[in-house]
């Protein structure tokens, strides 16, 4: 889908839009007024907490470099299918008349490098103190070799658990899993068969009806966490490994769930939240539903089980992020606000503000203390085991593919073999890939 130099091929990719990440509702802009104005397109509404956290570093950014630069933030939301900022930003594209900053979803990073939207960052933070940025928002911003995307903050998956269900079952607080040692698959399958057992209902909703990104974002570290991966490091193969014999177990652990009866494909609405289910896999962005409308659910979060083999803890991770455009005129200007936006004192505004994870180690220690204990456990098993998703090209048909596979496996009676539906699937993900490099 993706070729050198085409645009089209970039408003492809856009157009079929991505979980990871916030969206608002609402909109807001502000037109540029000076030859010293800094454009920028944020893809949430000014009214959102996101909004009004943004909209606090902005002001800091203006405060400190008054009469020099100034930020001018465009609101776009997305839209519940994607659209809306997306749909903007390809406009933009193909009329030549994008702003100096652009937010970005994170598999989109190579999608935007390849084809000159965006321009490497490596010379604009050198001074940036990268130490202290997560390895994931490297890794997830990264592509061939260059550094185009800076990640504002982070976002992870977790098991999130009803205390009141676990203690009525038996389940005992001691023998809960720790970041230190988490349940193997077989542990995990063993605590759903003691949950279904009790409450005659499905131990946990595995949000296999997403449908969407959350089935990559969420199943990748499976994968991982057994030593296999979806493509290789150079995002150009994906027969050999996402059908490898480490992908296929992860994978079988998945269809073990729904053939015992452990999760289901058609989940109540809400069933973790009003107590149906015992557990959820869901994001940091649950936290906060939580807190505020479902306060009589005593919760906790579990860390993601691991590889009987290898008993190797992996998490997801990854989130918008900020990019200078290559066409912009005022680059050093613009890395300046993408370098502020992405600072200690930033990173804290907006993990704060949005209830998100930060990016930088510096904030997760100054922050510690501010958050409730869920979210404090999130950051600390992003910042141990985060993994960001694969950056490669033809991304939006490798995320596709593997939805499809997850569909294929848990979604007929007949149970598919595992294999030959990874296999399939792969080959699928390889044509794309070739196509995308123009093979």
């Amino acid at each position: 889908m993706m070729r050198k130099g085409i645009v089209l091929s970039v408003l492809t990719a856009l157009s079929l839009g991505f979980l990871a990440g916030c969206s608002g509702s609402g909109s807001g802009s502000k037109d540029a007024a000076s030859s010293n104005d800094i454009k920028v397109w944020v893809q949430f509404s000014d009214e959102t907490a996101e909004g009004k956290a943004w909209d606090q570093v902005v002001q800091n950014f203006n405060k400190k470099y008054e009469g020099k630069y100034k930020v001018v933030t465009e609101y776009i939301p997305r839209s519940g299918s994607g659209g809306g900022y997306e749909d903007k930003v390809n406009a933009a594209i193909t009329t030549n008349s994008l702003p100096d900053v652009i937010t970005l979803d994170g598999p989109n990073t190579a999608a935007y490098a390849q084809s000159k939207v965006i321009t490497p960052l490596d010379d604009y933070v050198k001074d940036d103190d990268m130490d202290d940025v997560l390895d994931s928002i490297k890794q997830q911003g990264t592509y061939d070799g260059k550094f185009y995307a800076f990640g504002y903050s982070e976002s992870s998956v977790g098991i999130y658990y009803n205390k009141k269900m676990f203690k009525e079952a038996g389940i005992d607080e001691a023998s809960l899993p720790s970041l230190e040692k988490p349940w193997t698959w077989d542990e995990f399958k063993a605590i759903s068969k003691k949950l279904k057992d009790h409450f005659k209902e499905a131990a946990i909703d595995f949000r296999l009806n997403s449908n969407d990104e959350m089935l990559p974002y969420a199943y990748m570290p499976l994968i991982w966490s057994n030593d296999g991966t979806v493509v290789n490091d150079d995002g150009t193969k994906a027969e050999g490994y996402f059908n490898a014999k480490e992908s296929v177990e992860a994978i079988q652990f998945i269809q073990d769930l729904v053939k015992e009866g452990y999760t289901t494909v058609s989940p109540v609405e809400k069933g973790f939240e009003t107590g149906q289910y015992p557990m959820v896999l869901s994001g940091s962005w649950t936290i906060a539903d939580l807190e505020t409308n479902y306060k009589d659910i005593d919760f906790g979060i579990l860390p993601y089980p691991v590889s009987n083999t290898t008993k190797k803890l992996v998490s997801p991770s990854g989130s918008w992020q900020l990019g200078v455009t290559e066409k912009s005129d005022k680059k050093e200007a613009a890395a300046e606000f993408v370098k502020f936006a992405t600072n200690t004192e930033s990173s804290e505004i907006l993990s704060l503000g949005n209830s998100v994870l930060p990016i930088r180690k510096s904030t997760i220690e100054n922050i510690k203390d501010k958050v409730s204990e869920p979210m404090k456990f999130l950051m600390e098993q992003n910042a141990a085991t985060a993994h960001a998703r694969p950056v490669v090209v033809a991304y939006p048909q490798v995320s596709r593919s593997f939805q499809q596979a997850m569909q294929d496996i848990s979604y007929y009676e007949e149970n598919p073999s595992v294999q030959k539906v990874l296999d399939a699937r792969a080959k699928e993900m390889q044509a794309a890939i070739d196509q995308a490099l123009n093979k």
